[in-house]
């Protein structure tokens, strides 16, 4: 049973992600973003659940905030979003898309050690809506963002128009997973 589960520890790590592709497969490119990022932000939340490039989660595994990493450089600041595009559903997205977490000035990967513009707001797909897809950008940034940069509204927020705004090129690493009721 020890051999067999390290035979399958191997394997998990040798199969590399594709981020691109599966950014593409899922629309976030061109629905969220012009450009895939090429690194995957690793997204852990504590109740076990493990981001992982479109898996499938229930609402009640990700109501807190998680853990979120990603290969940067120690020395640079970095832009960290969670938004939902299918708000309030894929089909008539009108909020489209809805900010459910906004952390800037991020030092390395030490997200806890950024600036919070938008506190983390739980997925709730409304009942009926199907599955919704909850994206995690992270852009590499050129300057520090200052507070005012905060955005007034989460609903109709737009990644791509910030990034421009703030001079972020295209995100450098991002994850989603889909969550439904």
């Amino acid at each position: 049973m020890t051999l067999l589960l390290l035979t399958f520890s191997i394997l998990l790590a040798s199969i590399s992600a594709d981020v691109p592709g599966d950014f593409q497969e899922s629309q976030i490119v061109p629905d969220v973003i012009p450009i895939a990022p090429e690194d995957e932000a690793h997204v852990t939340y504590k109740k076990g659940f493990d981001v992982n490039l479109g898996n499938e989660a229930t609402p009640g595994e990700v109501q807190t905030a998680p853990r979120v990493s990603w290969p940067a450089e120690k020395k640079s600041l970095y832009s960290l979003f969670m938004i939902d595009p299918d708000a309030p559903s894929r089909e008539s997205p009108s909020m489209h898309e809805f900010l459910h977490w906004m952390v800037v000035n991020i030092p390395g990967s030490k997200v806890a050690k950024g600036d919070t513009l938008i506190d983390y707001f739980p997925p709730t797909p409304p009942p009926g809506t199907g599955p919704h897809r909850y994206v995690f950008l992270v852009y590499k940034q050129q300057d520090e963002i200052d507070d005012s940069a905060a955005p007034t509204k989460r609903a109709g927020f737009s990644v791509s128009q910030f990034a421009q705004q703030h001079n972020l090129g295209n995100p450098v690493a991002g994850n989603f997973f889909m969550a439904q009721r």
